[in-house]
């Protein structure tokens, strides 16, 4: 077992308690058993459209949303930590190794090994963060099929929208077209590998669309708002035959509508979700979640991915309320919106809404 050991068996840990309403917890770690680890957080990043829906309470009822958020909920699913001790049994880490988990946001924590992902040495703590968001939307790019020069429309530039630009622009898109209101997602999409940006809604970028496309339209068009009004435009801007990736998961399906162009135009829609990829690797699905990231860290390291000039903002826990706040007010000004965990000394609970 390892030798360093945290200077407290207590966390610090960001909980939502209610709508709109978080708190920062006290609460007991346990020792690392056999096969686990005790990592100490460095960096989380929020997941702004699935966190704002969650914190905000932005569903509608009977959807999984409204069966997934109950109280005390811990949002966060991409943390950089690193080990402070390991269990009995453990040899693939020892402390001080960094490593990724889809741990919530908190300060300490134990988790099996075999959950734990190693961050190499040339990824930092910050850019490792992304590797939660990378591996949704690496899910969401195999399951759009994509063939060498198709035509790309992404709508919606947020995290997951300028990681969707990435990827698509390395399985070798012809044109990637990008629509947002926000100039400053438009001018990043434009530097990580967009063709053109459109300063356009859905709704009003069919005729650019068009022209970009002679006449055509796109072979694939991604939905990443989470924006349930936005489904029928998405549609319209497909070629016949074409695709719609929904990788924004709307918390009101019930207002999601087809059009006539899903049949006039055989269009294929395809839902994405984090829990589609399998557990472990077989001859049949090699795309764990695992080996999404490492191939999302190997592109970092090879400079064919960036993600750390996406981060616009940086907090401690303790401006938690003020993070969440921005990020439900003024999302336009926001991009990767990082909790620093090493700024902890003499950081106190509190309740916030």
């Amino acid at each position: 077992m390892g030798e360093e050991k945290a200077n407290s068996m207590e966390s610090l840990n960001l909980v939502f308690t209610g709508k709109n309403r978080i708190e920062l917890w006290r609460e007991p770690v346990p020792e690392p058993g056999p096969g686990q680890l005790l990592v100490a957080t460095q960096k989380t990043l929020i997941s702004a459209g699935t966190e704002c829906i969650c914190f905000q309470r932005h569903f509608e009822p009977g959807t999984h949303w409204d069966n997934w958020v109950k109280y005390p909920f811990y949002p966060g699913y991409s943390n950089a930590g690193r080990v402070l001790q390991v269990g009995e049994g453990v040899t693939a880490f020892q402390p001080g190794d960094r490593v990724a988990t889809r741990m919530s946001h908190r300060q300490y924590f134990v988790l099996e090994a075999e959950r734990a992902l190693k961050i190499p040495a040339a990824v930092s703590n910050e850019e490792a963060t992304w590797f939660g968001l990378a591996g949704i939307v690496q899910n969401g790019v195999r399951r759009a099929e994509h063939e060498l020069g198709d035509k790309v429309v992404v709508i919606g530039l947020g995290p997951l929208g300028q990681l969707v630009v990435q990827y698509t622009r390395l399985m070798g898109a012809w044109e990637v077209i990008a629509l947002d209101p926000a100039e400053q997602r438009l001018q990043k999409a434009a530097e990580h590998g967009a063709t053109h940006t459109l300063d356009l809604s859905a709704e009003e970028a069919f005729d650019a669309v068009a022209e970009l496309t002679e006449g055509r339209m796109a072979d694939v068009v991604y939905d990443v708002t989470g924006h349930a009004a936005v489904f029928p435009a998405a549609l319209r801007l497909a070629r016949k035959f074409g695709k719609v990736l929904l990788l924004g998961d709307t918390g009101f399906p019930s207002q999601q509508h087809l059009t006539a162009d899903v049949i006039t135009r055989g269009l294929r829609i395809i839902g994405a979700h984090d829990s589609h990829p399998p557990a472990t690797v077989s001859d049949y699905a090699y795309w764990t979640h695992a080996n999404m990231a490492r191939l999302f860290f190997t592109y970092l390291q090879r400079g064919q991915m960036r993600v750390g000039d996406l981060i616009t903002h940086r907090f401690s826990p303790e401006e938690a309320a003020q993070a969440y706040h921005l990020l439900t007010t003024d999302r336009a000004s926001t991009l990767g919106v990082i909790f620093d965990w090493t700024r902890m000394e003499g950081v106190r609970p509190f309740s916030s809404t």
